[in-house]
């Protein structure tokens, strides 16, 4: 099977506020999307991918919080949903984003989660998380919702970013 990375849309590209769609059924192009999703994190390099920021608004996410030095662990999680949140925990973690090139924001999120999901057969999963795939997780689910990691900024932080961003784009199509 040929894997191709996929180019990663940014700021202030409108797609990433839309609210990704529910996969309707679980097939061999969605499956190509998901394994080339996986070569364009791999590629980039990050930890996660949801399919809207490769341009495809549907509820897919990859991810692989493996050590660089593990055997690589990918994952593919169809239709995720945060089932159960530990609202007594939280844990801080820096996160970046693919789609927010060379920004990175320090961010609170609850620390342990439950995640239900299709499989790649299409098989309901539930999938208890922890620490760095916990934040992942939560990270991916945002972005099919249309959340960015901007968004925990202050609304004038955010503005900054976004100018910065709007700018950058100008000046690459210019």
């Amino acid at each position: 099977m040929i894997m191709s990375a996929l180019p990663i849309i940014t700021l202030p590209d409108p797609l990433l506020r839309k609210v990704s769609k529910p996969v309707e059924t679980v097939d061999a192009e969605l499956l190509k999307l998901a394994d080339d999703m996986l070569e364009t994190m791999y590629d980039a390099p990050g930890i996660g991918l949801a399919a809207v920021q490769v341009g495809v608004p549907k509820r897919l996410i990859v991810l692989d919080v493996s050590e660089d030095d593990d055997t690589p662990r990918p994952m593919t999680l169809i239709n995720p949903e945060v089932l159960k949140i530990d609202g007594e925990r939280t844990r801080m973690h820096e996160e970046g984003c693919l789609s927010i090139p060379d920004f990175r924001l320090e961010i609170e999120r609850p620390a342990s989660i439950v995640v239900g999901y299709l499989d790649r057969e299409g098989k309901p999963q539930e999938l208890p998380a922890e620490g760095l795939l916990a934040t992942a997780l939560q990270h991916e689910i945002d972005h099919l919702n249309g959340k960015l990691i901007i968004d925990f900024l202050s609304r004038l932080k955010r503005d900054i970013v976004v100018r910065k961003f709007k700018k950058m784009a100008r000046e690459a199509s210019a």
